[in-house]
């Protein structure tokens, strides 16, 4: 029997609702579909498919291609969250788009090995960007929608746990299968979409009434925008995690520093990129759990996200200067420990500042906005940050934005004290 106090559904708190035994596992399931199927490609398989294409021009590509699939998300998150929000269908209005965005999204994995040209990667990877942005909405809203507040950081924990291990599986999978082979892209493909499948048969919905806004293009335009004025408390959220993320986009450029500072060749590549993953993860996973617990019985969320973003610029600046690979784990070990905590406070966070459950997806999109729009704005921005400084300069300048990251956390009302006024919190507002 579901008790209220672990589940709260967004209607009838009786019908349809997944028992918490089962919708924790299938949403760290679905996190982990999502994870495997964008990360082990930016840290490993475009690197080397772009090296064997665009040989000298690889780096450049690469920034390219993940730019790119980054605007994609960016446009796509919030308009999948709106379209989620307004679905109505036997299956429920989550698990469909989860099923059908993990099927295309593993249908574009399979055929980029095939492609010859750089604009081809292109296409694919904005194709496996959109599906997946579907997927995610879907999930998201799932933990607004059935999660209860008391429990969310213990939630979000987990969640941070099943998106670290994600691309630990897939380099692992890529450490087995032949370097540069489609293998390794069919079996990222298949564990992801295995993982939704069975996130999706562990998951209920409560059944909904019909939507209060037609799906048209004046709804669908105004999927990316709120308010800041009216909701200051999700526009200060937003920008915490916009800024923090930053930070953890150096992530993108790791196989090309390992490459060209260290000397790294692509036969010794795959087993040292999962060295340092296997070392992440471990980090992510005490940090992860450890933070979301103590967050829920501390009722404090603020310190966590201000330790996260400290984390990050120190762990960066370490790597900025590394001359050799012991201080480069010991970084990696410091940024997995930000990681973390950062993923098990930051979507708790994020949903608590929802204005309005009814579009808990859409604005959930326009959240994970924040996540995409680095992964853009850094590939982009770091040709040039290359050609002035190196590596040095591309990743300190990235330690300074997980700096005003911590800055801006000041201004977040914190758990239980939403309505009290501050010198320098902002108020929460709904509806």
């Amino acid at each position: 029997m579901v008790t209220p106090s672990l589940v709260a559904p967004v209607d009838d708190p009786r019908a349809g609702v997944t028992p918490m035994r089962r919708l924790a596992p299938a949403l760290m399931m679905s996190e982990f579909a999502f994870t495997i199927a964008l990360a082990t490609p930016v840290q490993l398989l475009l690197a080397l498919h772009l090296d064997a294409i665009a040989n000298s021009g690889a780096a450049t590509a690469f920034g390219i291609v993940t730019g790119f699939g980054a605007l994609v998300a960016i446009l796509s998150s919030p308009v999948a969250g709106r379209i989620s929000d307004r679905t109505r269908t036997r299956l429920g209005r989550r698990r469909p788009w989860m099923l059908i965005g993990s099927f295309f999204g593993a249908l574009a994995l399979v055929a980029v090995p095939f492609t010859t040209e750089v604009w081809q990667i292109v296409l694919l990877w904005c194709g496996v960007q959109t599906a997946c942005t579907f997927q995610r909405a879907a999930s998201s809203a799932l933990l607004a929608d059935q999660v209860v507040k008391e429990r969310t950081g213990r939630v979000t924990g987990l969640l941070g746990l099943a998106a670290a291990s994600g691309p630990l599986v897939g380099l692992a999978l890529a450490d087995v299968v032949p370097g540069g082979r489609a293998g390794q892209w069919l079996a990222t493909a298949l564990f992801a979409l295995g993982s939704t499948c069975i996130a999706f048969f562990l998951l209920r919905e409560p059944r909904t009434d019909s939507p209060r806004l037609p799906l048209n293009l004046r709804t669908v335009a105004t999927s990316f925008w709120l308010d800041p004025r009216r909701h200051p408390a999700f526009a200060w959220a937003w920008l915490v995690r916009f800024l923090i993320t930053c930070a953890y986009a150096s992530s993108t450029y790791s196989t090309f520093f390992l490459m060209e500072r260290f000397g790294v060749n692509a036969e010794e590549l795959s087993r040292v990129v999962l060295l340092l993953g296997i070392l992440t993860i471990s980090c992510v996973a005490v940090s992860c759990v450890a933070a979301g617990y103590f967050s829920d019985w501390i009722r404090r969320q603020k310190p966590f996200l201000a330790f996260s973003g400290v984390l990050a610029a120190a762990a960066l600046v370490m790597m900025a200067w590394a001359q050799n690979m012991t201080l480069i784990y010991v970084g990696v070990a410091v940024m997995g420990i930000s990681m973390g905590t950062f993923l098990s406070v930051d979507l708790a966070v994020c949903v608590r500042v929802l204005p309005n459950r009814a579009d808990s997806a859409k604005d959930l999109g326009i959240f994970n906005v924040a996540n995409s729009l680095p992964d853009s704005l850094v590939p982009l921005a770091a040709p040039v940050m290359l050609m002035i400084g190196g590596y040095t300069a591309l990743f300190g300048t990235l330690a300074a934005f997980g700096l005003l990251g911590v800055l801006a956390c000041s201004r977040l009302p914190e758990v239980g004290r939403e309505g009290e006024p501050g010198r320098w919190t902002v108020p929460l507002t709904r509806g």
